[in-house]
């Protein structure tokens, strides 16, 4: 029980009531549990629960003069007070009882009174308020995280790019579909003074805000890394060494980054423990490009990442992309995988990026059938122009 005393508010018009509810309680009132305030009929008690707003528990009998029990639960039931009603009836007045829990009564009590008993019902009403009130102040919390979740999750899209280059040459899209409110999957692009195109795709360890968090601060050293090194795998190696300098709680993050140059129609990636590319080719043909020499970022301070090229022709697609789209599973657990990830070019040449992009949602919707989404996907399309 709490430390401070429940106030108890018992109406009765029996004179001799008030002496022994003290004495017969007299024990939980001294030791603080409860504090007993009286009143004779519903009118008094109306006035008392205006007044004293402490009041937690109404124990009434039924049949008062002025106003009585059941009159006073109805009026108590239109009140905003967090209050609980035991009525005290006489054996045999099932009428009055039913009706009495019906306007809101949480139980009762019959006469003549029996004090262990009464005792007893006291103790399991108040508890059910406190459990009550304890339900109450979670759901408030839960709506403030939830708000608060809202605003990180507005925050976190405002963040990732909604709008994509269109060039001459090349045209790139990319989405992300957060499994929670925020996510820790996250891509960008930069367009380089030389004509050149950084794109990155990242997933970050974990999930909801802490993940969100951690995919900002990537998001962010990989933005100024990026002004600073022309190479890739440089890129990274920094970020590496700054992500693991203070980490920790030792998340990490999976990511690739490339520079396409569309004078030579090569790009130049860096795996960091990343998904593999899936290269599209104009006769709906796919490989899968994946060397194996990265490592995910935050965990070794020292690890320096290796450059690749990758020879583009027109009508080329180059897909980057979370395990959120190869792992979505199906409502028998079944998962999407690389073979039907492969299997959504075969038939169809996509002529755009976002054509492409969309394909890939669409193909994993239709493959989960609604089941719940356990990881962020994340689907990037970098599409060679035919010139």
């Amino acid at each position: 029980m709490p430390d401070q005393a429940h106030t108890i508010l018992v109406v009765d018009d029996e004179p001799d009531l008030e002496a022994l509810v003290r004495q017969r309680m007299r024990r939980d009132i001294r030791a603080g549990r409860y504090e007993f305030r009286f009143a004779h009929n519903g009118l008094e008690a109306l006035q008392q629960i205006e007044e004293h707003p402490e009041i937690e528990l109404v124990l009434t009998d039924i049949n008062m003069p002025q106003m009585d029990g059941l009159t006073l639960l109805d009026n108590i039931s239109k009140l905003e007070a967090e209050l609980r009603s035991v009525v005290i009836s006489a054996y045999g007045d099932m009428q009055n009882i039913r009706t009495a829990m019906n306007r809101g009564a949480f139980d009762f009590i019959i006469k003549p009174v029996d004090f262990s008993d009464l005792r007893l019902t006291i103790d399991r009403t108040v508890e059910n308020l406190m459990a009550w009130r304890q339900a109450l102040a979670a759901q408030n919390q839960l709506v403030l995280i939830q708000n608060e979740l809202q605003v990180a999750a507005e925050m976190q899209s405002s963040i990732l790019p909604i709008t994509f280059p269109k060039q001459d040459t090349y045209e790139l899209f990319a989405s992300m579909v957060p499994a929670k409110e925020v996510g820790g999957d996250f891509y960008d692009f930069y367009e380089f003074e030389d004509g050149r195109l950084g794109v990155v795709v990242a997933d970050v360890s974990g999930k909801g805000v802490p993940a969100a968090l951690f995919m900002m601060v990537s998001r962010t050293l990989m933005k100024g890394a990026s002004e600073n090194f022309t190479s890739p795998a440089e890129t990274l190696t920094q970020v590496n060494r700054l992500l693991t300098a203070d980490n920790p709680n030792m998340m990490f993050v999976t990511l690739i980054y490339g520079i396409y140059d569309p004078k030579t129609q090569v790009l130049t990636y860096s795996n960091g423990g990343h998904n593999p590319i899936l290269l599209v080719h104009r006769d709906r043909t796919t490989d899968v490009i994946n060397p194996s020499d990265g490592i995910a970022l935050g965990l070794v301070d020292d690890f320096e990442f290796i450059d690749h090229d990758l020879q583009l022709n027109a009508n080329d697609l180059v897909l980057l992309y979370s395990d959120g789209v190869t792992e979505a599973e199906a409502l028998d657990q079944e998962q999407f995988e690389m073979d039907r990830f492969r299997g959504i070019f075969h038939q169809t040449a996509y002529a755009s990026a976002q054509a492409a992009n969309d394909a890939v949602n669409d193909a994993v919707n239709v493959f989960t059938q609604g089941n719940e989404q356990s990881d962020d996907i994340t689907c990037m399309t970098l599409f060679i122009q035919d010139n």
